[in-house]
C-alpha cells in the first residue's frame, strides 16, 4: 500500500477491504500511513455508491485507526462522522513563527497538529511558509485558520505537513475535527460553513455534536484505471 501510495505521490490514496458487511480504510501519504484523513473517506464513500458496491441510501461503515467512520449521502453532499480532536492552548515553539512567516495570536497542540490562529484572511493567503523547517516539528501538520473575510464562510484555513511530504493538503476534513470546536468557542455557534484556502480550494461544512463533528463535502469521479 505504502509502494501506490508513493507512486501516486497524492496528499492521501485510500485503500478499502471488504470486512464482513463493512469495509476496512486505510490511508497512505506518498510517505507514511496516517491516522484519520477526511476527503479520502469521502472519496472511498462516494466510489462504493458509484461502483454499486453499496445502494445509495445505505451508510457506509469504514473501520480505521481512528476507530468506527461512517458516511451517507445528504442531498448533493456526503455527510462524514468524525471524532473531535480540539486543540490545547500550548506555547509557540522556538523558531515556528520564523519558519510560518507570521505571528499567530493563538497555538493549541490537538492529537495530530499544531493550530495555529491568525488575525486576518490577507494574512492567510500569504502565507509562503518554510517547508523544510516546518518539517522537522514532530507533529503530522499545522492548520492555519482566520476569520472569514467573506460572508458566506464562518472561518478560513490552510493545512501543510511537510513532514508527510504534503507541503500544502487542497482540503483537510480531519483538520476540521479541531477547527469545528475552536471556531465554535469562538463563534457560539455549532454548525459553521469553512473553507480551505489552498491554491485549489473547497468548501467544508460542520457540525459539532457532543466529542463528533459532523463533516460535509462532495466529491467527483475524474479518473478510473487498472492497477498493473
Amino acid at each position: 500500500m505504502q509502494s501506490v501510495a508513493t507512486e501516486m505521490n497524492l496528499s492521501e490514496t485510500a485503500f478499502i477491504v471488504p470486512r464482513n458487511d463493512d469495509f476496512g480504510l486505510r490511508w497512505f501519504t506518498p510517505a507514511t500511513e496516517v491516522d484519520l484523513c477526511g476527503h479520502a473517506t469521502l472519496a472511498s464513500a462516494h466510489t462504493l455508491w458509484e461502483t454499486g458496491r453499496l445502494t445509495e441510501t445505505a451508510t457506509a461503515k469504514f473501520h480505521t485507526r481512528s476507530g468506527v467512520l461512517t458516511a451517507k449521502q445528504a442531498g448533493d453532499w456526503i455527510e462524514l462522522d468524525f471524532p473531535v480532536t480540539p486543540a490545547e492552548a500550548i506555547e509557540a515553539p522556538a523558531g515556528l513563527s520564523d519558519l510560518l512567516g507570521s505571528v499567530p495570536k493563538f497555538v493549541g497542540r490537538s492529537r495530530f497538529d499544531l493550530l495555529m490562529e491568525l488575525s486576518d484572511a490577507e494574512e492567510l493567503r500569504d502565507l509562503n511558509p518554510d517547508f523544510a523547517g516546518l518539517s522537522r516539528f514532530p507533529v503530522r501538520g499545522f492548520i492555519v485558520t482566520a476569520p472569514s473575510d467573506v460572508p458566506e464562510y464562518d472561518f478560513l484555513s490552510r493545512f501543510f505537513a511537510p513532514a508527510e511530504c504534503v507541503n500544502e493538503d487542497p482540503v483537510t476534513g480531519s483538520a476540521h475535527c479541531a477547527l469545528a470546536p475552536f471556531w465554535a468557542e469562538r463563534l457560539g455557534k455549532n454548525e459553521m460553513t469553512a473553507f480551505q484556502a489552498s491554491p485549489r480550494g473547497g468548501v467544508v461544512k460542520v457540525k459539532l455534536v457532543g466529542d463528533r463533528v459532523l463533516l460535509r463535502g462532495q466529491a467527483v469521479t475524474v479518473l478510473r484505471g487498472e492497477l498493473a
